[in-house]
């Protein structure tokens, strides 16, 4: 292992950084760092003998790299060099790496026994973290090639282009003799190379971003061509393709689905940790050990690819990246090992997702250590052992593992790290194998009977087993009997009915809900997402009469636009806002641009002389906005008509802005968010984001006493069947939910006898787990 210096004018300083350095890595694995800082403790200056010792005490055969701070001190450490015996100054390195970043990025790659050239190279990449988060062009810089020809595209997709559509763009301008670059014209980061998944993936480009893309070489002007048609697809990532098909469906496989529930119970399986490289030896054909790893872990990826979807056709491209493979050879022909080099890029590789700012985005971090590991397992020999039967207990969750777990044997999986859009919590869900995520660091026994329950958000160790298993059992009865009883009224036990429509985003949500009374949300924004050009009057007509023939002729509930903060609309681009979730979001937007909502309203108009239609305006904050809307509208001809509870502004002051309407309708999510000031998507604060805290239940109450309407929810909440009966309780009349959710709903209010509610106490909770406690 190489020897490390450290030069400085100050000693605190110099002892701080090699202190912050060491942290990095385990004592037993760290290698000697000498420090030659100061004339004394206190005062500043460089020393050429004191340089010189310190090289003699860092002497490795291996070599020695020595950082140093400013101007003078290169000049210390080079007298140096002429103190000392030749042999050991041919050993030593002077680097311009920066002192803090370089010294870290040193020691952590010195503990993987990496030569004096491949800890070098990276303590001079120290910086490129740093310049890649705060947006310094010559971090993303791909090689300049004067471009023949360009286009300007605008990425539609809901999460930018993350893993999935970024793989489909690289597979395909990689198919073409051209060099193809994109260039992200709102964050400025590129050009990029659009051949690389790692690039494009971590450009960030978002939802709404307009991309310059250029092209130079024989092909051209066909890449472009392809590249255009790809975007007007949306990177072949269309509304709802974000997660896969259901259990059963050709897109998720043959491997069984499980129970369906959200409670489960079984001795813990621990699985998850990092691969040792200890025992590896090094040879002299790292690069051919390279090689047939990658040619097994293709061959494993290709044959998930073809059971299971476009997730793993994401992890090839991860895999033949040829940026991260051309850096993983360049540190093998520095001196690394195999599985050191490839676990050094991915790691920097997956860091750069985490860096992202959208949620989504950071958690395709664990798609990157998913492929980081099933290579390592390879070089080094490590067998990848199916869990055995009980709980999986991981610290994250990769979708090759949610893919082909056995469950009927894995009888659910507890994740440690927060999130529900990872791809692994998306399969497992997607095959019916109850999970629950954000357990945190609760020490969990191999074999220690668990339990959890995602309903209640409760996980526990040596849990009461006859408790548990008699939830189960109440469970999946409770299930199959709202199934069969999904087309019943939901008629509470003390005589009140609540209507429990279904939320729309498209036709086939509609085709699919099972006992639904109507729609109580069509998200137009979501019907409409993937059009590059705004749909037509007739265009809208025709979605609208297919989701009301769905529902059998039962009324819809149709919400205009409601695009800004994550919901842009490719066919209206918006200006970047620094906070887009206080911006010009909903009906705000169409105050300047009313054109697309006078068609809208059109369209709704034409529906509702042949079909049941209500309209509900996203997004009201003022009495004047609801006027403005209400003029744009113009006669209402029986159509009925409402306004989104978002933000507590509206809440507040509902009785005036809902004079002149017919109901309004809660949306729960935002007005959870914009209450308790938590961005939902984010992981560090999405625990404050709990729709059942006392202040957000407080507006409810507020909102349904001085209405002087029909108060609908139509948020998350809505589709929870125990904060169901506790809405209905509160006065809320109608719920619409997701559509699974729906016969559960309607059996839980069926069972419920709103009188026995203790609404105040519920009101004057201490706080959301207090609520669920009363329930």
């Amino acid at each position: 292992m190489i020897g490390i210096v450290v030069v400085s004018h100050s000693r605190a300083l110099a002892e701080a950084a090699v202190g912050l350095a060491a942290e990095m890595v385990a004592e037993d694995k760290r290698p000697v760092i000498a420090i030659a800082a100061g004339l004394d403790a206190t005062t500043f200056g460089t020393d050429a003998m004191a340089v010189s010792e310190a090289l003699g005490a860092a002497d490795s055969p291996d070599g020695v790299l020595v950082l140093l701070d400013l101007g003078s001190a290169v000049l210390s450490a080079e007298m140096a060099l002429e103190f000392v015996d030749p042999e050991l100054a041919a050993r030593v390195r002077l680097t311009s790496a920066p002192l803090v970043e370089g010294l870290v990025a040193a020691v952590v790659t010195a503990s993987t026994d990496a030569s004096l050239d491949a800890v070098a190279a990276e303590a001079e990449r120290g910086l490129v973290g740093k310049q890649d988060h705060l947006g310094v062009a010559a971090a993303y810089a791909a090689p300049v090639v004067e471009a023949d020809r360009t286009v300007e595209l605008v990425v539609g997709n809901e999460h930018g282009l993350h893993a999935r559509p970024a793989a489909r763009l690289v597979g395909l301008v990689n198919g073409f003799d051209a060099v193809v670059t994109l260039t992200d014209l709102d964050n400025g980061k590129g050009p990029v190379d659009a051949g690389s998944l790692s690039m494009v993936a971590t450009l960030n480009a978002q939802q709404g971003h307009r991309l310059r893309v250029g092209a130079s070489g024989p092909q051209a002007a066909e890449a472009l061509a392809a590249v255009e048609e790809l975007a007007k697809q949306n990177f072949g990532d269309g509304p709802g393709s974000a997660e896969p098909a259901p259990a059963g469906s050709p897109a998720v496989g043959s491997a069984p689905g499980g129970s369906g529930l959200d409670v489960a119970i079984g001795p813990a399986v621990l699985a998850g940790a990092q691969i040792d490289l200890g025992a590896y030896v090094a040879g002299d054909n790292e690069h051919g050990r390279l090689d047939a790893a990658l040619a097994t872990a293709g061959e494993q990826l290709d044959e998930l690819r073809d059971n299971h979807g476009d997730i793993f056709a994401a992890h090839l491209a991860l895999l033949r990246d040829g940026k991260v493979l051309d850096d993983v050879r360049t540190s093998i022909a520095a001196g690394a090992s195999a599985p050191a080099a490839w676990r050094q890029v991915y790691d920097q590789l997956a860091a750069a997702f985490e860096g992202l700012d959208d949620a989504y985005q950071r958690e395709r971090a664990q798609d990157v250590r998913s492929v980081r590991d099933r290579v390592l397992r390879l070089l080094v020999g490590v067998t990848e052992e199916a869990p055995t039967d009980g709980i999986l207990v991981v610290p994250e969750l990769d979708a090759a593992t949610a893919a082909t777990l056995d469950a009927t044997r894995i009888v659910g999986i507890a994740v440690r790290a927060a999130g529900t859009t990872g791809h692994g919590v998306i399969v497992a869900r997607s095959r019916g194998i109850p999970l629950i995520t954000g357990i945190g660091d609760v020490d969990v026994p191999p074999g220690a009977v668990v339990s959890f329950d995602a309903r209640t958000g409760s996980f526990e160790v040596a849990p009461d087993e006859e408790r548990v298993r008699a939830t189960i059992t109440e469970r999946e009865g409770e299930r199959a009997r709202a199934i069969a009883d999904a087309d019943q009224p939901a008629t509470t036990r003390d005589g009140r009915t609540i209507d429990v429509l279904v939320n729309v985003g498209v036709v086939q949500d509609a085709v699919d809900a099972r006992g639904a009374d109507g729609s109580g949300l069509v998200r137009t924004e979501v019907l409409f997402g993937d059009r590059r050009t705004a749909p037509t009057v007739d265009e809208q007509v025709d979605a609208f009469r297919a989701i009301a023939r769905a529902l059998g002729g039962k009324p819809i509930t149709i919400r205009t636009w409601d695009i800004g903060g994550d919901k842009p609309l490719p066919f209206l681009p918006q200006d970047r806002e620094a906070n887009p979730f206080l911006g010009e979001r909903g009906l705000r937007v169409f105050r300047r641009r009313p054109e697309l909502l006078r068609d809208q309203l059109e369209a709704i108009r034409r529906t509702a002389a042949e079909t049941p239609v209500h309209v509900i305006f996203p997004m009201v904050t003022t009495a004047d906005e609801v006027a403005w809307a209400l003029q744009e509208l113009g006669p209402r001809d029986g159509l009925e008509v409402g306004i989104m509870v978002e933000v507590p502004a509206a809440a507040l002051r509902v009785g005036s802005l809902a004079t002149e309407l017919d109901f309004v309708s809660i949306g729960t999510n935002d007005l959870t968010q914009y209450t308790t000031a938590a961005d939902r998507t984010n992981a560090a604060v999405a625990p404050l984001a709990d729709g059942l805290d006392p202040a957000v239940l407080q507006l409810i109450d507020h909102v349904v006493r001085n209405a002087g309407v029909r108060v609908a929810v139509c948020g998350d909440l809505a589709s929870d069947p125990q904060a169901a009966v506790l809405l209905a309780a509160l006065g809320v009349s109608e719920l619409s939910a997701v559509g699974p959710q729906v016969p559960l709903v309607k059996a839980r209010l069926r069972q419920a006898d709103l009188r026995r509610v203790d609404t105040a106490a519920v009101l004057a909770a201490r706080d959301a787990a207090q609520v669920r406690g009363l329930l």
